[in-house]
């Protein structure tokens, strides 16, 4: 199931699932909304907005009728976290997927909000779309932020057509600036994309958050991983230690068996202890030479830019020419082009 694509005058509703950022970050949140309406979508603001609850932005029971009526407003075609957190999943067995299979919508959002996006593919079979939130992507400053929305109209504006192979940003960046203190753009970096094991293949596209997997691997929420699917990960802030019980997490589940290949994201802020090792030793020391392609530090990530992906799709790998790109998404999967400069035309 395909929601309706995005369009200028649509509204896209906004949503807190788990951290309060709209209240302790209001200038960032601001900017992110100025942004937005400046593209020319209106914005529904959910009535969690500028709330705070301790270490959330309200009660179980409160962030999920916010989220549940956006997904029945007839009037809102997106819906977009403002931005993950820690507790996404407490929401889960509340969401109005009903509602969401009568009238699908656009769900975007990444880090934890990767528990949202599982769970309604996985209850709906609806795609989903690991990308940009309000508050940390769209309240960032040119040149990231115009060119996380070019990724974001490319897989979902109403001008997207697919095969669309996804052209890796030139510059990227995992600065860290204090948000509320933040008046300039953060340093460039010449990005690199590297291919860990080479290959081709297509297969369904799956994945998120590596530390979200955790609160919801198992449950009825989290779509079992299947042969053939192409997984993707990433993850922010966190240590050697940390990602190794991850990994091997997805290898004692018997995940790197069944895949055919596999996308490992920029980690932000890696914390190496130092050991002077990446994710991708981690991943050789617990599998092994990998027997399916794989490519790492791809832009799907905490840091800036971000590439929109749709969770469900179906995608080709190319590891050795360092590429992805998504095959089908929509009811137009022989056709090209260029989202971002047909929508800027209208």
């Amino acid at each position: 199931m395909i929601p309706p694509k995005l369009k200028k005058g649509d509204t896209i509703g906004i949503f807190s699932p788990s951290s309060p950022a709209s209240a302790t970050a209001p200038i960032r949140y601001q900017r992110a909304l100025t942004f937005l309406r400046a593209k020319g979508f209106k914005i529904k603001e959910g009535i969690l907005v500028g709330k705070q609850d301790f270490y959330r932005s309200g009660s179980i029971k409160a962030r999920a009728e916010e989220l549940n009526s956006l997904i029945r407003d007839p009037n809102v075609t997106c819906i977009m976290a403002i931005i993950g957190g820690m507790n996404s999943n407490a929401l889960l067995p509340y969401i109005d997927y009903e509602a969401l299979k009568q009238h699908p919508k656009i769900i975007i959002g990444y880090s934890d909000v990767t528990a949202i996006l599982l769970g309604i593919y996985e209850k709906t079979g609806i795609i989903t779309y690991y990308g940009p939130t309000v508050v940390a992507s769209f309240g960032e400053f040119p040149p990231f932020v115009e060119q996380t929305f070019h990724y974001f109209l490319n897989v979902v504006g109403i001008s997207a057509k697919f095969p669309y192979q996804i052209e890796s940003p030139v510059m990227w960046s995992e600065e860290r600036i204090e948000w509320e203190q933040q008046t300039r753009a953060k340093i460039e970096r010449h990005n690199t994309i590297r291919c860990l094991q080479p290959g081709r293949v297509s297969g369904r596209l799956i994945g998120g958050n590596l530390n979200t997997f955790q609160g919801i691997y198992g449950t009825p929420y989290f779509p079992y991983i299947q042969t053939g699917d192409i997984l993707f990960i990433e993850d922010s802030y966190k240590d050697i230690a940390t990602v190794e019980r991850s990994l091997t997490l997805l290898y004692l589940s018997g995940v790197f068996e069944r895949i055919a290949g596999l996308i490992i994201g920029k980690h932000e802020q890696f914390d190496d202890k130092g050991s002077g090792r990446c994710t991708a030793d981690v991943l050789l020391e617990i599998i092994g030479i990998p027997t399916f392609p794989v490519i790492v530090d791809f832009d799907c990530a905490h840091t800036h830019p971000i590439i929109t992906l749709p969770i469900g799709a179906t995608v080709q790998l190319d590891a050795t020419n360092v590429t992805l790109t998504i095959l089908t998404e929509n009811d137009n999967p022989n056709e090209k082009g260029d989202a971002y400069d047909n929508f800027i035309s209208k």
